[in-house]
This record gives structure tokens, sequence and C-alpha cells, in this order.
């Protein structure tokens, strides 16, 4: 890329590019109508129920409960409110202190309905259910430990998964409707770590980090751990599928707790893409 030229290239998306990646954290794409249609149940025990409570907090007594295989459920919203624009403009003090989220959801058939923690839940996607890390134990007392997500990976991972999730959101939503993206100066330490902020300011890059390209137009697919090493000594890798005019592509964001920031929160400092990484 010349000098002279802008950082970052524009990057044009299908339509189908923004309404097809869809969030497994439901706080983001539900607000805006991109979440998906149907949640399921998961991180339940076969022989234990989810408990649906009156309210979004422990506080608040069980009113029902859903199945450890439940599905098709229906979000109605999720407390904290926010969506990414929103997000973004919280310090990392704000980004903190912020209380476990709890979603409001309701079977199809709409006979029971009430609260529950939003890590039990997840987007409903067509096909086989994935094996699932089980709580142990009455629910009851489960509602606020920390939990493994999903496909057992610990909460470190999910925080970079989260992280890399975000990443992508911010620049679609940047690309929609304008304002700086997550590679501009003023939201850049959000995401990577200085050395990456440093590089991403230099004028050196030559293609767009989320992309491998200066231009974009495609289908990004939902960002997941590494199957086979999703974290090794701290350093959790993050896989993130799409195609780019046509062409199967793959990013791989390296992340780790940066303990140069107050909280020492996950940063992406390595990407890689098809061979050739950044910095």
């Amino acid at each position: 890329m010349a000098k002279n030229e802008c950082w970052p290239p524009k990057v044009r998306y299908s339509l189908a590019a923004v309404m097809t990646l869809v969030f497994a954290t439901s706080a983001l794409a539900e607000i805006d109508g991109h979440g998906p249609d149907a949640w399921r149940v998961t991180g339940i025990a076969s022989d234990d129920t989810l408990n649906v409570r009156m309210g979004p907090g422990t506080n608040y007594p069980v009113i029902e409960q859903f199945a450890h295989n439940e599905r098709n459920l229906q979000q109605i919203t999720c407390v904290p409110f926010y969506n990414a624009g929103h997000y973004t403009a919280l310090t990392q003090a704000q980004i903190a202190a912020l209380p476990q989220r709890w979603c409001l959801m309701r079977t199809a058939a709409m006979d029971r309905a009430g609260w529950v923690a939003q890590r039990f839940i997840t987007p409903d996607q067509s096909g086989e259910v994935r094996a699932q890390a089980p709580s142990q134990g009455d629910n009851a007392a489960q509602d606020n430990a920390p939990q493994k997500d999903e496909d057992g990976f610990d909460d470190v991972v999910e925080d970079a998964r989260v992280l890399v999730e975000m990443l992508y959101y911010h620049q679609i939503e940047t690309d929609a409707a304008g304002g700086p993206g997550p590679l501009d100066p003023v939201n850049s330490s959000m995401y990577f770590t200085d050395e990456i902020v440093a590089w991403l300011k230099s004028g050196k890059v030559q293609a767009h980090p989320l992309f491998g390209a200066q231009d974009f137009d495609g289908l990004v697919q939902s960002p997941t751990p590494d199957p086979d090493r999703p974290m090794f000594r701290g350093m959790v890798t993050i896989n993130v599928d799409f195609t780019n005019f046509g062409q199967p592509q793959r990013a791989v964001f390296y992340v780790r707790a940066d303990p140069t920031k107050p909280g020492a929160p996950s940063r992406i400092f390595k990407v890689e893409h098809d061979g050739w990484s950044y910095p």
C-alpha cells in the first residue's frame, strides 16, 4: 500500500455478509435484528434442569425450569442492555463493572417464560447438538458460578472468542454506518496489544488484518476456538472462517492476557492469514 493511501482500506460487504454474521453471545446481534431465531439450553447435566427465574438474578424466585436439552427457545431481551456501539464506548473499568448478563426467554409455545443466566443459552443452529460440558449438581447454586462454555473451554477461551467476535462486529457496523472502526487509533487498543496498535499506526500495513486483502465481499462465520489447541500456556487461538470474492479463507487470532493494562484484559497480539502473519 502506498503511504498516501487511506487506512483502513474500504471494505465492501454483500448484504448476505451483514445478515449472516451470527454471534453466540446474544447481546450484540439480536438488538439490531441480526440475531438467531431460536436458542437452546447448553452446559446443563442430563440429569438436571435450568432454573428459570422471575427476574434477572439469583435473588428472584425460580418460577419454571427448562430441560437440559431444551430447544427452539425465543429470546425477548437481555440485561444489561447494549449493542456493539454502546460496548465499544465503555472504558475497561466500566466493562469490568458490568453485572452478569441475564436473558428473558420463552418457549415457542409461550407456555413457559422467565430469566436465565446468558451463559446457559446458545444459538439453536440446524443439525446435531454438539457435546456439552455439563454443570454439576443443582444449577440453582450454579447460576453465578464460573462455567465452561458449550465446547468445554473455560472462561479465558470464551473471553478471547468474544473479543474477536466484537472486533468483526465493530468492523461490519462501522462499514454499514460509518464512524471510527476497530482499527482506528481511538479504538484499536480495545482489541490489540500496544505492539499491534503501533504497527497499525506505522503505515506498513499492506492488507486488512481481518480479511487479508484490501477489499472484501463475502460471508463471515462466527469465530471459534481452535479445536486442536484452544489454549496453550496462556495463549488462546481463535479461528475465523470466511469467503472473500468466493474464495474460502481463514484468519487465525492469537490472544493472551495483557498485564500492561488494568485487570490484564484479553488482547490480540498476532494475526495469521494463510501462512503469513501480522505483524
